[in-house]
């Protein structure tokens, strides 16, 4: 969430950044702002209520050692008891009244993301290798059909529309990509292996900002007080929560493989047949915790980290800068990496590799302890690197021949124990 004090100090300079997301989120500021100034007036007259009584009792205690009458006083102390109990009650009701308005405005939009209304407005940064020239391309339904890799209308029997049911080589493909990216990011990009929990707790889902706002998307349980994981971004974020941690331990870099689970499955239509946009998907998940003054170079670096995937898998990609109005709600900065789908002669979003800055580590109460050894908050990253299944369906349709096999990457070989797919 945002830091109060910046709201309070610089409200103008908020609503700017706030209005280049479009949208109305400039306007909650001013609600911010006044329920924190009743929110304040509430404290200092519990603070003036609470020295008043502190001072009538010991006023009473010299009268009686004086043996002076203290009813009156006594009855004034007793007044303010209950002066004190209103004041703790509305404090406490002000207090989450702002706490659910902060959390409620999305992050301001890192001064160097580019100015725009929607994803029409998002600059192309790069692009690596070339699409594959192919003659008449079957798309990845076809192919996975033909070669049984994947049963959609078995997979709808099981669990309804949305969920993928993957099969013989499909699923040792799906199991050797996941094995391949854990494999490069942990041996060769320094990230530790973590395993985290599928279900995770509210509090961790408000921590990356999932909830509130986009609850109805999410899977809960036990009266929404917990949640299959849309992402391993949530557990593996919040892994550190409500700790100081020591800047000389920064930055710290998790990757993890799990199962997400999301509701939203989008409008039908092309983008959305097959297995390009469904219910649950496995993802490898890249996660930083840095200093804040090298949150900038480690986003560029774990970017970097996504696109090696798909450059060792040979796929044409290219990386795509989200514009304001296009940011995610708890980004400052976002970079999108798109994988061409040959089938699909369009390019699918395989990661979105964010800079929160300290946006989620202020829901975490995540912090370190500088060299002056004041506490401070952590900037937290994350990125897919990558998710499944569109890099499959990229991967099966890139490597399709002419006689109906699918090449296998020489990288992804000795994962998959085998040279194609026949």
């Amino acid at each position: 969430m945002l830091d109060i004090r910046l709201i309070r100090e610089q409200p103008d300079f908020v609503k700017s950044r706030l209005a280049t997301r479009g949208g109305d989120d400039a306007a909650k500021i001013d609600e911010v702002l006044r329920v924190d100034a009743d929110r304040r007036k509430a404290e200092t007259a519990l603070q003036q209520c609470n020295a008043d009584r502190k001072r009538l009792s010991k006023e009473i205690g010299g009268k009686r050692a004086q043996g002076e009458a203290t009813e009156q006083i006594e009855a004034r102390v007793r007044e303010i008891g209950d002066e004190i109990g209103l004041l703790n009650d509305q404090v406490t009701l002000l207090d989450e009244q702002q706490k659910q308005l902060l959390l409620g405005i999305p992050n301001l939009p890192h001064a160097n993301a580019p100015v725009g209304k929607d994803a029409n407005d998002n600059p192309v940064i790069r692009a690596w290798g070339e699409k594959p020239n192919l003659e008449a391309p079957l798309d990845h339904v076809a192919l996975g059909t033909t070669l049984k890799l994947f049963d959609l209308e078995r997979g709808a029997k099981l669990s309804g529309s949305g969920f993928i049911c993957f099969t013989g080589a499909g699923a040792r493909l799906e199991r050797a990509l996941i094995q391949f990216m854990l494999d490069l990011h942990t041996r060769e990009h320094g990230y530790l292996e973590m395993s985290p929990p599928f279900l995770v707790r509210r509090e961790c889902m408000v921590g990356t900002t999932q909830l509130p706002k986009f609850e109805e998307d999410m899977y809960g349980l036990e009266d929404q007080q917990l949640f299959l994981a849309p992402t391993a971004e949530v557990p593996v974020t919040n892994f550190h929560r409500e700790e100081i941690l020591a800047a000389a331990e920064l930055p710290k870099k998790f990757a993890a493989y799990t199962p997400c689970f999301r509701r939203e499955a989008g409008s039908a239509g092309r983008e959305t047949r097959g297995i390009i946009r469904v219910h649950q998907f496995d993802k490898v998940e890249l996660v930083k915790i840095t200093l804040p003054e090298e949150s900038n170079a480690e986003h560029e670096s774990l970017t970097a980290n996504a696109e090696r995937v798909l450059q060792l898998l040979g796929l044409h990609y290219r990386v795509i800068e989200l514009c304001t109005g296009d940011l995610g709600f708890g980004s400052v900065k976002t970079y999108d990496i798109e994988v061409w789908s040959p089938g699909q002669g369009a390019f699918l979003e395989v990661s979105s590799c964010s800079n929160y800055e300290d946006f989620q580590a202020r829901r975490m109460n995540l912090r370190f302890k500088d060299v002056a050894g004041k506490n401070r908050f952590c900037h937290t990253l994350n990125g897919s690197g990558l998710a499944l299944p569109r890099l499959f369906a990229a991967l099966i349709e890139t490597y399709q021949q002419a006689d109906g096999s699918v090449r296998i990457p020489e990288k992804l070989q000795p994962y998959f124990g085998a040279a194609e797919i026949r």
